[in-house]
């Protein structure tokens, strides 16, 4: 008589299963359900070889225009706002501030751009934060710019090592996710604009 052989069902395969496209452990993550195919093109955008990679062909630009006809001017509080302590505001307002002449040092050369990425999110930029850039000042070391490298633009710290002869100039990314990006021999290279302000809304 023929032994019958009895095959079971479950338990674990060797080579069974969805080949894993990282090679690392993965976690299951909870996202809005209108965020879903806006997360999965995201990722397929931006992580390239391994690495989360947030250079952009293009950019988000909106012109700067103070319209003169409308001139805001903003009750300025002069005492530091200690937490926790109730203060009258009326007693303490001694002028007022133009958000125009505050956010504004040459309108001409000013510009918003919005952020694309999380690679600065440890310095408070977030996708979608309007930062205020402007183009006729001169970068220095520690600044937080839009550079443009070849034909992609990115923002980044601008770090400028001196102990090198010519100085180093590399791109620091505030987050540790992302890796900093290092100006190769032959790539075209241009500091865009300097970012002055993040227009980030608290509520």
């Amino acid at each position: 008589m023929t032994k019958k052989v009895e095959f079971e069902h479950g338990g674990a395969r060797a080579n069974a299963g969805r080949k894993a496209q990282f090679s690392e452990p993965t976690k299951v993550i909870r996202v809005p359900e209108s965020q879903v195919d806006f997360i999965k093109n995201w990722l397929l955008k931006n992580f390239k070889n391994g690495q989360l990679n947030d250079l952009s062909s293009t950019m988000n630009i909106q012109t700067v225009q103070a319209k003169n006809d409308k001139v805001y001017q903003i009750p300025l509080a002069t005492e530091r706002v200690a937490a926790g302590v109730p203060f009258s505001v009326q007693d303490t307002i001694e002028q007022s501030l133009d958000m125009n002449e505050y956010l504004i040092r040459n309108e001409s050369s000013t510009f918003i751009v919005k952020a694309n990425s999380l690679s600065m999110l440890d310095v408070g930029i977030d996708i979608e934060d309007p930062l205020i850039v402007d183009r006729s000042i001169t970068a220095k070391s520690g600044d937080i710019v839009i550079a443009r490298i070849d034909n992609d633009f990115t923002v980044k710290r601008l770090m400028i090592d001196k102990h090198f002869d010519p100085p180093k100039v590399w791109l620091k990314a505030e987050n540790p996710e992302f890796k900093n990006i290092y100006i190769e021999e032959g790539q075209e290279f241009e500091i865009w604009g300097v970012v002055t302000y993040n227009l980030k809304r608290m509520r």
